[in-house]
């Protein structure tokens, strides 16, 4: 591994990430820093991060992911960012790999391929095959945009695409996973209501059954087997949600 010509802030966002933390913040060793902002943790998330070298622990009230994680990188020493999520693998060979990209760099962006692993397979189509996320960025020329949910890093320049696979373990278990959905549904109604837009049975119809058959049949989820048939139904349901969740928005204000 070369020598580092520039200095690096790890940051993270977490809630309730006992179970993995501690595996997820030794990954980060070879940053200069490491910044956890903290959404007030039940479990024991901020203990066990309190334990790990080099880790600066932040609390802050969650609203969104775009504003919780344009925080962090307000509270960065340095300008190249590197943003997992904690539910994300950095292997050593990806490590290395951002170390020596960045002793020359010749982007102010990087991109990482991700591979999905669901109920304990890892999934190879389902929409998710392609899947790519910007993970490493110089902070002058980014910041995520105003989504509620979804949130993307608007990037001012160039971007390349690393070599080395992230593993992104997003399971824990089946009620687990169906929160995140119901909470990213809950998300999306309050964007669209923002919006003023109402729905309507087309919505609570159409959309669901698109959601489901695109997922499954277009993309290819049915070649995913059963955990491709779940993703798709869960995908399906939350879209049902969104729109339940935004009639419901609309019902209170009546």
């Amino acid at each position: 591994m070369k020598k580092k010509s520039c200095k690096i802030s790890a940051l993270v966002i977490t809630l309730n990430e006992e179970d993995r933390i501690e595996k997820f913040l030794k990954s980060l060793s070879f940053a200069d820093e490491i910044i956890l902002v903290d959404s007030y943790s039940t479990d024991g998330t901020v203990v066990l991060a309190q334990k790990q070298k080099n880790v600066k622990i932040l609390k802050r009230r969650f609203d969104n992911f775009s504003a919780q994680k344009n925080f962090a990188i307000s509270k960065a020493q340095h300008d190249w960012i590197v943003f997992f999520d904690a539910d994300e693998e950095i292997t050593p060979k990806l490590a290395t790999e951002i170390i020596e990209t960045l002793y020359t760099p010749k982007a102010i962006a990087y991109t990482v391929r991700r591979d999905f692993y669901f109920m304990g397979k890892k999934i190879k189509y389902s929409g998710l095959q392609n899947d790519t996320v910007v993970r490493i960025f110089h902070k002058k020329y980014c910041r995520y945009n105003d989504n509620l949910v979804h949130e993307t890093l608007d990037v001012t320049g160039t971007t390349q695409l690393l070599k080395e696979r992230v593993p992104h373990y997003s399971y824990k278990g089946f009620d687990n996973y169906t929160q995140k959905a119901h909470q990213y549904s809950a998300l999306q109604a309050k964007a669209l209501y923002e919006k003023k837009k109402k729905p309507t049975l087309l919505h609570f119809l159409f959309r669901p059954w698109y959601r489901f058959w695109h997922q499954y049949i277009i993309r290819l989820g049915i070649l995913d087997g059963k955990e491709g048939f779940i993703l798709a139904y869960v995908s399906a349901f939350s879209v049902f949600k969104r729109y339940l969740n935004l009639w419901l928005l609309y019902r209170k204000i009546e």
